[in-house]
């Protein structure tokens, strides 16, 4: 299928999955076969610095780094960072400074070089598409990471959790070296007193007299409504939009309504969180369907319907190349192959208040362990205003009684989990607590996974051709 400018569109995006699930090697892998690979950039920063500071084994991260623009930025990383041969067994990560609403030149700079490694090596030795995907939510470090991902050619952008809708603006200012700005949401801040993020590539130190590509920007809806709105109102063009159903992994788009809850505590979907997509066709751009879609089938079906396709998240989330830690992935690989997990959408689990896919099995306590509140890594926190004016941050899965000093209610930490401590973790960089123990992970995936036995037909492994072999095989 091609798009209204002629472009052939991918039939296949594999979904943008954080924290680096969806790393460089996977994004790759997916390109090299003619469809959309996409490498999450949540907490981007974090993953590479850890990256550094595990030794660097392949040496990737250092290739990349010496085709930055920046060489003092890249050399300052180094130095602080890169540990040769890795950290001694014991030794905590070191930690960035969390974002604020204003950060120093050398945080963004370090935020847009970590951001550009990756979509430079997704990108490498092949002339395949590649996208980068963010979280509207985490809010703070989206327009340097934006700049960072556009400076390695990144072709497409996919955001969803939020509405986006000053994203296509950004993706225009930034694409001819302008300043950006967006409009920084901070609870209690009087409408009459907006306050913003702002990132200016010439005042950080770039080189603004090459104009960089402006790559696609494709929202994750899961409503109608917010399609129209962002294909009519946002102020930039929008390319696409990837519709995403309850049945995906990660955070779920809470139900309209009422809400109701099923015997096991989860959210319950109707009618009303259907998208119509004999609507959405009548605003004439292209769309995949995602959620529950990993299928031969589901992709003709979604043809069927006039999708150009569909994205693919759990699949590939589990296959070689993702970046799911190697015993994690296995493990759950196995016992899912014996239909011994369960996916659970639990309504309390992340501090956004957006329901959550948490992979749960009979004694997995041991797996995940007991999580220690403690915030500091920051993405998920709420900017709010104090009573004295000023702007401050709190999460709902810090410490409780720090949470309940900024403000907050005791009751909305009930149940809260520290998702960015356990989405590193999920990948193998799991941070260095005090007595010697380790942040646990916490697993997150779609529905597909309850029916991934039938897909691995008797193996223990795949790779992300064997995923792309399979949906495609009546294409």
């Amino acid at each position: 299928m091609s798009s209204s400018s002629g472009t052939v569109l991918p039939t296949i995006i594999q979904g943008g999955m954080g924290v680096a699930v969806s790393g460089w090697k996977l994004a790759r892998a997916v390109s090299v076969r003619g469809q959309l690979g996409v490498v999450s950039g949540t907490a981007l920063d974090t993953v590479f610095v850890r990256r550094l500071q595990d030794g660097d084994p392949d040496g990737a991260m250092r290739r990349a780094m010496s085709a930055f623009p920046l060489r003092e930025t890249a050399e300052r990383a180094l130095e602080r960072f890169f540990i040769e041969g890795g950290r001694p067994p014991g030794q905590p990560y070191r930690l960035l400074p969390m974002y604020r609403q204003t950060v120093s030149r050398e945080r963004k700079q370090l935020t847009a070089l970590a951001n550009f490694v990756e979509v430079f090596l997704a990108k490498e030795g092949h002339d395949g598409v590649v996208g980068i995907n963010f979280l509207t939510k985490v809010q703070t470090p989206t327009l340097p990471s934006l700049y960072g991902a556009m400076l390695a050619g990144v072709d497409y952008v996919l955001m969803g959790a939020g509405i986006p809708r000053e994203i296509p603006g950004a993706l225009d200012a930034l694409s001819e070296n302008r300043a950006a700005s967006l409009r920084f949401d901070v609870e209690g801040m009087p409408a009459s007193e907006p306050l913003y993020l702002t990132f200016d590539p010439g005042e950080t130190g770039f080189d603004t007299s090459v104009t960089l590509k402006r790559p696609a920007f494709l929202p994750i809806i899961s409503a109608t409504s917010l399609a129209t709105t962002l294909a009519r109102k946002a102020n930039g063009s929008v390319e696409g939009f990837v519709v995403e159903g309850p049945t995906a992994g990660g955070h779920n788009a809470p139900p309209r309504g009422e809400p109701k809850f099923n015997e096991r505590g989860e959210p319950m979907y109707g009618d009303r969180d259907a998208v119509d997509l004999m609507k959405l066709r009548d605003l004439g751009l292209p769309f995949w369907l995602a959620g529950g879609t990993g299928s031969p089938d589901s992709l003709n079906a979604a043809i069927a319907l006039g999708a150009a396709g569909i994205q693919v998240g759990t699949l590939f989330a589990f296959c070689e190349e993702s970046g799911f830690a190697d015993d994690l992935k296995n493990d759950v690989v196995s016992r899912a192959a014996r239909n011994e997990v369960d996916v659970i959408t639990d309504p309390r689990a992340s501090p956004t208040g957006y329901p959550f896919k948490v992979v749960r099995w009979a004694g997995d306590e041991e797996v995940f362990g007991t999580r220690e509140r403690k915030c500091d890594l920051g993405y998920l926190r709420n900017a709010f205003r104090r009573e004295d004016g000023k702007v401050d941050y709190r999460c709902a899965a810090e410490p409780v009684a720090d949470y309940v000093r900024k403000g907050g209610m005791e009751e909305d930490t009930v149940g809260r989990r520290c998702l960015c401590n356990a989405l590193t973790a999920n990948i193998g960089q799991a941070q260095e607590r005090r007595e010697g123990s380790v942040e646990p992970p916490l697993l997150t995936s779609g529905d597909d996974l309850l029916k991934i036995s039938a897909f691995l037909n008797g193996r223990t492994s795949y790779t992300a051709d064997n995923v792309l072999d399979y949906l495609l095989v009546e294409k």
